[in-house]
Parts: C-alpha cells; sequence; structure tokens
C-alpha cells in the first residue's frame, strides 16, 4: 500500500494504491484522497486494508463452501479414496522438500501396494510412518495440544531418529543464518502456540498461515520441523472445512524465500498460494 502523488497542470493529486496477485495477473486498485494528503491517513489506510481483507475472506470462505459441498456428495468409499490420494501427494511432497530421495511413482508404490524401491531405508519408513500419522490425522477429532504434536513426532520418527523423536529439542539449533530460539523458552513458546491457535478467531486460512509460520520460528525439534508443521497447517484448515494445501517439492524455493520474512509476510504468500491452489472453486 502507497501514496501516489500525480501532477496535472500546476495541480498536484494524491491517490492510495494498493495493488494484489490474482489469476496469475497483478491488480492495482487506487482512491482519490485529495489535492493534499489528509492528516487522518493512517485510519484510511487501515479502512482500505480492511476493505481488502474482508474481500479475501469472503473468497476464501468461497472456496471452504464449494469444497464442503463436493466433499459432502462424495460416497464415503469415494472419500477414502480421496484421502488416499492426498496423503499420497502431501507425503512425497513434504518428505522431498525434507531432502527425502522417494520420488513420487515410489511413494505411491510404498503405500498402495507395498512395494519397497532401492532407496534409503529411512526414507521407506519414513513414508510409511508420515502418510499413516496424516490419514489419523483426518479422522481423529483431537485438539491441537503440545501432547499432540509430540506425537505425531514421535509415530514419524520413532524407527530413524529414535534419539530425538518425540521430544522438545534441548540444545541450540540453527537453520541456515536464522538461530532458533532458546531451547529453555521451547516449552513456554509451544504454550502461547497452542493457546493462540485454540483461541484465535481468524479465518482458517490466515490462521494455517500464522501457525505454521510461528512453528518453524520456534523450530521445537532437532529434527523434522518442517514435515510437522506442515501437518499442523493443514490439520487446521481441514479441521475447519477447507481444502488442504500441499507445499509442492517443485516450488519449494519460493516457500524457503516467503518463511525468511516476517510474519505479514508469510501470511500474504500463504494466502496467495491458497488462493491460486483454489481458483477453481471460486468459479472463475
Amino acid at each position: 500500500m502507497r501514496i501516489v502523488k500525480r501532477q496535472k497542470g500546476n495541480k498536484f493529486y494524491f491517490y492510495i494504491q494498493y495493488s494484489f496477485r490474482e489469476g496469475g495477473r497483478v491488480i492495482t486498485k487506487e482512491r482519490y484522497l485529495g489535492q493534499a494528503v489528509p492528516k487522518n491517513i493512517e485510519q484510511i489506510k487501515e479502512r482500505f486494508a480492511e476493505e481488502e481483507r474482508s474481500r479475501i475472506y469472503a473468497k476464501l470462505e468461497k472456496i471452504s463452501e464449494d469444497f464442503q459441498r463436493y466433499w459432502g456428495r462424495l460416497p464415503k468409499s469415494v472419500q477414502e479414496k480421496e484421502k488416499e490420494e492426498i496423503a499420497i501427494a502431501f507425503t512425497y511432497n513434504t518428505n522431498a522438500i525434507e531432502g527425502s530421495a522417494i520420488t513420487l511413482p515410489e511413494t505411491r508404490e510404498i503405500l498402495k501396494d507395498g512395494i519397497a524401491p532401492k532407496k534409503p531405508i529411512r526414507d521407506i519408513k519414513e513414508t510409511e510412518a508420515h502418510s499413516k500419522v496424516f490419514l489419523e490425522m483426518l479422522v481423529k477429532k483431537e485438539d491441537i495440544t503440545k501432547e499432540l504434536l509430540l506425537r505425531w513426532h514421535k509415530e514419524i520418527f520413532s524407527e530413524t531418529k529414535h534419539d530425538i523423536a518425540g521430544v522438545f529439542r534441548n540444545y541450540l539449533i540453527r537453520v541456515g543464518s536464522y538461530v532458533a530460539p532458546d531451547w529453555q523458552d521451547v516449552k513456554k513458546l509451544m504454550n502461547e502456540l497452542v493457546e493462540f491457535i485454540n483461541k484465535s478467531n481468524t479465518n482458517p486460512v490466515e490462521l494455517a498461515a500464522r501457525a505454521h509460520y510461528r512453528f518453524e520460528k520456534i523450530h521445537p525439534f532437532g529434527d523434522g520441523n518442517g514435515r510437522i508443521g506442515r501437518l499442523l497447517m493443514n490439520r487446521i484448515l481441514w479441521r475447519a472445512g477447507y481444502p488442504m494445501l500441499i507445499i509442492e517439492y517443485k516450488k519449494r524455493k519460493s516457500y524457503y524465500k516467503a518463511l525468511e520474512k516476517d510474519e505479514e509476510g508469510f501470511v500474504k504468500y500463504f494466502i496467495r498460494k491458497y488462493l491460486s491452489a483454489h481458483r477453481k472453486r471460486l468459479g472463475s
């Protein structure tokens, strides 16, 4: 959002301008302010921002409504097949982002046919375990708690990272140039995160984005934070009746870049990506 000044003859005119990406296009909206910037410009900016939030929230709610109508029409057997396909795609992408050598076809063979490729046994076991946790997450109506996140971590990594599985880290950790919070603060920060998630009244897509971002910044585990964080965001979406979002391995660079931004920057990235992924549900 910015203030634009234009000159016509000897006079100047001021506008407030806001740009956003929609359907592969950059759309710019603006509003005339007058021949001088109003003294209450900050209030005007906030009203303008609130109008944009309302517009975006309406689209997100429309996506949810369309998804619920679609899902409700499916026979139970078809729903189960759909869940299996989502599990395959999500498991492949989330593990690949973290360095798994298992390909998408191999993920399908492991999960549907029980065929193990000639790949590291660790990657195979984490593929099986992640899918199991994901599918159980869709069925169980559990509240989000520290204990739930610890259990997910233990179930996914107990056979491959048994020394850190299911426990918060008790040492310093770095992610590139980012230094995660002191390990002595992890439990307190996780308590605050869980409370924030369970008490929030914001739109579920925005909540999923904020929860994922904050979880990754806390980085509570020695390893596997990305996978648990992406499970968490999709748990929030699914429980609220919204279709999930799969962060694709081939588009991981923009995801990494977004995580390097501040929270508001990541939320904008996430919502933009969500709207793009589910734009067909908007009917345009």
